[in-house]
């Protein structure tokens, strides 16, 4: 693939080491230039770069959503983006932020933002894809208001693990267990993609509560993309305890702990992963 940036084409020979200085590296304040990295590919005008490059908007209305994607794919790396997400009543709206490769084996590494009613708390949805079977939800209530402000979510992508960060407060870590026959995305450059639509069908209590189309239009704001490097660290005892707390007391859903989803019991991957 020609247009691929492959980020860390040495990795495969380096361990993965998590390192707190490196990941409180800031993300650059006056860098990110959305003409030069992303397109808009949906949505009608909906989807908006602003000013200079340094901001990029996304715009849902009854008639259609919008999203973006970006120019290169990565294969490995730390991937950063400020975004601050719908604000008020933003039932039924999701926002997806992710990494994906294309075809019937893909893979892919989610962030989605499911809106919930004015002042209830968003929930943050996970979920991981290896040669196109996902079905690895995590989900999480975020512990601030994450349309207040924007906010840094990252994904840290190398051969041997993936950890999902908040703000650098690791939220979820699904490591390589291909010993075990377990599928993991390795092999596949992916882009970046991200996207503001309707899904009131399903997202809010099942489909109980409706989008409130009233408050249109509902916009989701993205600046400092940052794409990395090089990122190696030890898995060390302040990792644990940041991932224990989100666990503890942030998380809602766990596919690892579902029962009765998995009657015949659960993947194996949820041994480690879980």
């Amino acid at each position: 693939m020609g247009s691929s940036s492959f980020l860390h084409p040495r990795t495969t020979t380096l361990l993965f080491i998590y390192y707190i200085q490196i990941l409180l590296v800031a993300y650059p304040t006056g860098g990110t230039n959305f003409y030069n990295d992303f397109d808009i590919t949906w949505g009608g005008g909906r989807g908006k770069i602003i000013g200079a490059g340094d901001m990029l908007t996304l715009s849902l209305d009854r008639v259609s959503g919008s999203g973006f994607q970006s120019k290169k794919e990565y294969l490995f790396g730390r991937i950063d983006m400020q975004l601050k997400l719908v604000s008020g009543n933003s039932a039924g709206t999701v926002t997806a932020y992710y990494l994906s490769s294309q075809g019937a084996t893909h893979d892919e590494i989610d962030f989605e933002f499911l809106g919930n009613l004015t002042g209830e708390p968003y929930t943050l949805h996970t979920n991981v894809y290896a040669q196109g079977k996902g079905e690895r939800e995590q989900q999480f209530r975020m512990w601030f208001d994450p349309t207040a402000d924007f906010h840094t979510y990252s994904i840290l992508w190398t051969p041997q693990t993936i950890v999902f960060l908040v703000d650098e407060t690791p939220i979820r870590e699904f490591k390589n267990m291909e010993a075990i026959g377990v599928p993991f995305p390795k092999h596949q450059p992916m882009r970046l993609y991200s996207s503001l639509w309707n899904a009131d069908e399903w997202a809010t209590r099942g489909g109980l509560v409706k989008t409130d189309w009233t408050k249109a239009p509902f916009t989701a704001s993205y600046r400092n993309f940052n794409v990395r490097n090089g990122v190696f660290a030890q898995l060390d005892s302040t990792h644990d305890q940041k991932l224990k707390w989100v666990r503890e007391n942030h998380m809602i859903y766990n596919y690892c702990t579902d029962a009765k989803r998995f009657p015949q019991g659960f993947p194996p991957e949820c041994k480690v992963n879980g």
